[in-house]
C-alpha cells in the first residue's frame, strides 16, 4: 500500500511527519487483511460456516458443506462430523482418518473455508463502508479500518471498540450507551496513526467498532465561511479560523472572543490565535475599526 493510500485511510489525520510510520503499519495491515475472508487453518468453525471439501479419490463427493446450528455436517461414507468449535485443520485430519479407516488408502482430501458466517464484527459510525465483516484468524483493529475506510471528514479523535459479555454474543452492533455491561476500549486515532502497535487491538467475535463524530465549534463574525466545523484535540483558534476560510477583508485578529459554556452558563473569553478550543466553543471575529 502506498503512502497516498495510507493518507486516504485516515484523511487529515495523517500528519506529514508521521506518514512514513503509518504507511508501513497500514502496509502490514493490508497484507494481513487478505486473511479476512480468506483461507486459514486455525480459524475456529461455527454454525453456518461453509466448508469447501475436495476428495480426489471420489470427486463426486467434493463440494460445499454447511455447518448446521449444532456445528455438525454430514459427509458421505463417514456420516456426521462435529466441526463446531474446532479448527479447519482438525476437521481435515478427522475426515482423512475416518476415510482411511476402511474406505481409502491414504485419502487425498483438502478442507478449506468457503464462507465465514459464524464469526463476525460490526463497524458503525463515521467510516465509508460500515457493516458486518467476517472475523478470520488473528484480526486487528487497523486491518478492519483498512477494509472499512476511509474515515469520513466528520470522524472524531478516537475509535471505540465495544466487546459484549461472553454470555451475550452480539447479533448486531452494540454501542457504548446500550447499558449491556459490555467492555469498552477507546483507541486514540493519532496514536494509531503514528504506528503505536499497542493501539492496534486484536478483535474478537461479536466486537463492534464505533467511529463517533467529531466535536464541533462555531465560527461567526468577520470570516469568509461562518458556520459549524468539526474539530479534534489540540485545535487552536487559528486552525478553526482556517476551517472557516480565514478572515474577511473587514475581519480583525484583535479582540477575538470565544463564547464558552461553563457550569451551564455562557462565558465570554478573550483568546489569542494559538489558544486551544473546547468542544462547542463559539468564536466571534470582530470587524476592524479602520
Amino acid at each position: 500500500m502506498s503512502l497516498e493510500c495510507s493518507h486516504h485511510l485516515f484523511g487529515k489525520y495523517a500528519k506529514p511527519g508521521r506518514r512514513a510510520a503509518l504507511a508501513l503499519h497500514v502496509l502490514l495491515a493490508a497484507m494481513m487483511s487478505a486473511v479476512i475472508g480468506g483461507q486459514t487453518s486455525d480459524y475456529v468453525l461455527g454454525a453456518q460456516d461453509v466448508l469447501a471439501v475436495t476428495l480426489r479419490d471420489r470427486p463426486e463427493f467434493s463440494g460445499e458443506y454447511v455447518l448446521q446450528n449444532d456445528g455438525t455436517f454430514a459427509f458421505p461414507l463417514v456420516g456426521t462430523i462435529a466441526a463446531g468449535g474446532r479448527t479447519v485443520s482438525a476437521v481435515e485430519t478427522e475426515l482423512r482418518n475416518r476415510l482411511a479407516d476402511g474406505y481409502f488408502k491414504n485419502p487425498q482430501i483438502l478442507v478449506a473455508i468457503h464462507q465465514h458466517r459464524s464469526q463476525r464484527i460490526f463497524v458503525v459510525g463515521e467510516v465509508e463502508k460500515p457493516g458486518n465483516y467476517p472475523l478470520s484468524g488473528d484480526t486487528t483493529l487497523l486491518q478492519v479500518l483498512t477494509l472499512a475506510g476511509p474515515l469520513s471528514v466528520n470522524a472524531g479523535d478516537e475509535v471505540i471498540v465495544v466487546r459484549p459479555k461472553a454470555d451475550r454474543l452480539a447479533q448486531g452492533p452494540v454501542l457504548p450507551a446500550d447499558g449491556s455491561g459490555a467492555e469498552v476500549s477507546r483507541v486514540d486515532l493519532e496514536k494509531l496513526q503514528s504506528g503505536q502497535l499497542v493501539e492496534d487491538l486484536p478483535l474478537h467475535n461479536g466486537d463492534t467498532i464505533f467511529i463517533p463524530k467529531a466535536e464541533h465549534v462555531f465560527v461567526f463574525g468577520q470570516v469568509k465561511s461562518p458556520g459549524s466545523y468539526p474539530v479534534r484535540k489540540q485545535t487552536t483558534v487559528l486552525q478553526a479560523l482556517s476551517l472557516a476560510g480565514g478572515l474577511s477583508d473587514r475581519g480583525s485578529t484583535n479582540r477575538i472572543k470565544v463564547v464558552r459554556i461553563v457550569d451551564g452558563k455562557e462565558k465570554e473569553v478573550r483568546v489569542k490565535l494559538n489558544d486551544l478550543l473546547q468542544p462547542n466553543d463559539t468564536i466571534i471575529v470582530p470587524e476592524r475599526w479602520f
